[in-house]
């Protein structure tokens, strides 16, 4: 049988189950009114697009969404832009919101008791295996390479890993594995973090990404839901059980399934999320969007073209290494290293430097705006001026660690127009 029919048949025996239902705290006001996997990302896509594009592009055909806090948004944008799976053939995208049981008041303790909750739902369309997926992360791998993996050495669990910066590790489950790969150690989120033994500037950390056979799965979720002392959580819990138990758990590094040069991002941050689009724009970007052999899928906003306006001698558009989306007008103004996303306005004679523009962002004539992370439906009044004084962004506006001058409509006074439907021309009206 060739590699590939191989894969082929394990990707049709799997099952991917995506967590989207957490709080999404660290990401602080952008996530007041959405979901983080619904958080706008590269221009044009949700965080959950990349996941998700995984999975098709693995033909992995069997998907459930399982959603929790302020998940309208996120829900909207499934059922309108990932109704491409074919349901005469099996193909199946679930959207399961948390369930309260009646013998239990709880929403979603944890990751791992999320799907515990939704164990009956999911075994009605049993299959062999269980691909568990963070809706969170920015990515793109070919999960079949890692089902092969999972099945050729006969593990109970494979967790996908990569490389981080020893100083980032703290903030990850960090692993330590033997010659085979196979994970003799693990630890979430670790005060001291351990290097890894040939590079000690780097921690091999796990992707929150974990392939389990199924009956394996369900065995260990319920006997985790019996005990109190657990947070039912999977890399608190139920990796380090396995582990510390010697059941077989192997880890899988991402340049051994990586379509192109490995790229993993977690932007559950405000910093790493502005920085992770900012990298978009780099001349030959590692996360590249726009490879015809692994694109990237989403809902596209049924938008006009991009336009720029030159009036001659006292005006000038001047775009410099930026992306600019479908629906935005720029106005004799210069934007340097910037991205836009869709129908943002940017009005004459206006200076942006690093900003990246949510949908539907209007910015007020001549204004000067460095640095600047502008959620949706912003409106600019003419003349503002953000990442030139720090000390007057603070009073007016929120700054990160890294200086990011993060700002919302409720900062500038606006109130929060939320609007059920998501087409283009409402994202000014403060569309989620």
């Amino acid at each position: 049988m060739s590699q590939t029919r191989y894969v082929s048949r394990l990707t049709r025996q799997t099952q991917a189950l995506i967590l989207a239902g957490g709080r999404g705290t660290r990401l602080e006001m952008l996530t007041d009114w959405r979901a983080k996997p619904a958080v706008p990302f590269g221009g044009q896509f949700r965080i959950i697009d990349f996941a998700l594009s995984n999975c098709l592009h693995s033909d992995i055909r069997q998907i459930a969404v399982l959603t929790q806090y302020k998940s309208h948004s996120l829900i909207r944008h499934l059922m309108m832009g990932w109704n491409r799976l074919n349901t005469e053939y099996g193909d199946i995208l679930d959207i399961i919101p948390a369930q309260q049981w009646l013998e239990d008041e709880n929403w979603y303790l944890g990751t791992a008791d999320a799907v515990f909750q939704s164990l009956d739902i999911l075994e009605a369309y049993y299959n062999k295996y269980t691909l568990i997926l963070a809706g969170d992360h920015i990515y793109k791998m070919d999960y079949g390479l890692m089902l092969a993996a999972h099945a050729r050495t006969g593990a109970q669990i494979t967790v996908a890993c990569h490389r981080v910066p020893l100083a980032e590790a703290s903030e990850f489950g960090v692993m330590e594995i033997d010659e085979q790969c196979r994970i003799i150690g693990f630890e979430e989120k670790p005060d001291h973090p351990k290097p890894m033994p040939n590079d000690p500037d780097h921690a091999l950390a796990s992707m929150g990404l974990y392939v389990f056979d199924s009956d394996y799965l369900r065995d260990t979720l319920k006997r985790d839901a019996d005990l109190d002392d657990s947070s039912h959580d999977f890399g608190k819990d139920i990796i380090p059980h396995a582990v510390n138990n010697d059941h077989h758990v192997r880890a899988l590094p991402l340049d051994e399934a990586s379509p192109g040069r490995p790229y993993w991002r977690d932007v559950g941050t405000l910093d790493a999320l502005y920085q992770a689009n900012i990298e978009m724009l780099d001349e030959n970007p590692v996360m590249d969007v726009y490879d015809p052999a692994w694109p990237i899928y989403t809902k596209l906003a049924q938008s006009p073209p991009a336009k720029f306006t030159d009036h001659g001698p006292q005006g000038g558009c001047h775009l410099v290494d930026s992306i600019v989306s479908n629906g935005c007008v720029v106005s004799d103004s210069k934007v340097v290293c910037s991205l836009l996303f869709s129908d943002c306005r940017v009005a004459k004679g206006c200076h942006l430097d690093r900003v990246v523009a949510l949908p539907g962002c209007e910015i007020g004539a001549g204004s000067r705006v460095r640095g600047a992370l502008l959620d949706n439906g912003c409106i600019l009044p003419p003349g503002t001026v953000i990442g030139e004084d720090p000390a007057a962004d603070a009073r007016r506006f929120h700054v990160t660690d890294q200086g990011v001058v993060v700002v919302n409509r409720d900062m500038l006074g606006q109130a929060h127009r939320y609007q059920p439907f998501e087409a283009s021309h409402f994202a000014r009206n403060g569309a989620a």
